[in-house]
């Protein structure tokens, strides 16, 4: 899992965090947060938000400037199961569940197409964890 992990945070990702949120109290605004103060290119998802932290934020993937290499799901797990589904559609490949928004019928929908998933990890615990 460790090798899995350095792939899906290497510095040349292009990030997008579907469930970004304006509010410092949710996870979604600390994990764009974080991946933001840590340099990656990283692009937050919100249908109900113009702006987060001053960057434009986009209401889906497919508005994305860019087709993202990973998305980070900081969602409820019924949104998840839509999101990998547009995941698939637009050709991304990699998806990163933070904790609480995996659910069964999402990860047996990415491995029956060959995603690669990660999950029961949180992003910014791993990315601390391989230094600045």
């Amino acid at each position: 899992m460790r090798e899995r992990i350095e792939a899906f945070l290497d510095r040349r990702n292009v990030f997008a965090v579907v469930g970004a949120s304006r509010d410092p109290s949710k996870y979604g605004y600390r994990v764009y947060l974080d991946l933001r103060s840590a340099g990656y290119r990283v692009y937050p998802v919100n249908p109900h938000a113009e702006e987060i932290l001053g960057d434009r934020c986009y209401p889906s993937l497919e508005d994305l400037p860019v087709k993202p290499d990973v998305v980070n799901l900081v969602v409820p797990p019924g949104v998840t199961e839509r999101v990998v589904r547009e995941c698939a559609r637009l050709g991304i490949r990699r998806i990163w569940m933070q904790p609480g928004s995996e659910s069964e019928e999402a990860l047996a929908f990415c491995r029956e197409r060959g995603m690669e998933v990660l999950h029961g990890v949180c992003v910014m615990v791993e990315r601390r964890r391989l230094g600045p």
